[in-house]
């Protein structure tokens, strides 16, 4: 098995422009332009940059939601575009994302236990008859109590409704998990709880990262590496210590004077 799980090589996501009544491209939009990156086994890789920078798209073309235009995405030493039928479905079940939004994540129809199991139920990894047991035991690996399996998204606050997203991330027993803007929308102690929930299953079930954030605080609590990405390119890229206490580009260190007071307080140990 390769060192690497993620190997991302020349990766271009262009965005036609169109124009006029005939809607003719006139120009793209070079969302993601050119970007190389791995990401090792067990490692937490921090992709940050202000909105629009091209870090979603990214984690969207690994996720097949976005078509590349160019450059490769191997997971585990396959290349992704190659991947069809079987191999396809066990792709999607090997790399799992958690998003911002976890209100919008969650079928507002689905019981908490629906949620949780359906995929898995899907997949086969577990029985229907499983399905109560199974819930349960990720509920309480995410911090929630087993009573709620009927209950459903409304009735949770945002940061009760994020561990519900992450558990159902962890049911399909991902390799790599995807944490696109994962905390943004929680308040402060909400937010570091989570982040150390994050932190706590990496290291009880090996996972691997990619935290797509416009926080450099967040990033520094939790990541080993940091790519810091600007219209579409990668900025610079190193390890917490070589990249915030040595920026070498003027954009890392205008995100660094830029940090809130939020994020500030996270980054501290």
């Amino acid at each position: 098995m390769p060192d690497n799980i993620l190997e991302v090589r020349d990766l271009k996501v262009y965005f036609p422009i169109k124009k006029g009544i005939f809607s003719r491209t006139t120009g793209y939009v070079k969302a993601v332009d050119g970007v190389s990156f791995d990401l090792r086994r067990g490692e937490t890789l921090g992709v940050v940059g202000e909105s629009g920078c091209g870090k979603s798209t990214t984690s969207r073309a690994i996720l097949m939601l976005n078509k590349p235009c160019g450059g490769t995405i191997k997971v585990n030493g396959i290349d992704i575009s190659t991947v069809k039928g079987k191999d396809l479905l066990e792709y999607h079940r090997k790399v799992q994302v958690v998003f911002q939004d976890p209100q919008a994540s969650l079928n507002p129809r689905h019981t908490i236990r629906d949620i949780l199991t359906e995929g898995m139920i899907y997949h086969g990894l577990i029985t229907k008859d499983e399905a109560n047991a199974t819930a349960a035991k990720l509920l309480e690996q995410v911090g929630m109590p087993s009573t709620i399996l009927d209950r459903y998204p409304h009735e949770f606050s945002g940061g009760q409704r994020q561990r519900i997203c992450i558990a159902r991330a962890i049911a399909l027993k991902p390799e790599l998990l995807i944490c696109d803007e994962a905390v943004s929308a929680l308040d402060l102690s909400i937010r570091a709880q989570v982040l150390d929930l994050l932190a706590d299953l990496k290291r009880e079930l090996g996972l691997s990262f990619l935290f797509i954030t416009h926080d450099i605080g967040v990033v520094q609590h939790i990541a080993d590496r940091i790519i810091v990405m600007n219209r579409g390119k990668i900025e610079e890229s190193g390890t917490c210590d070589e990249v915030l206490k040595s920026p070498k580009k003027e954009y890392t260190r205008y995100l660094m004077a830029s940090v809130p007071k939020i994020g500030r307080e996270l980054a501290v140990d």
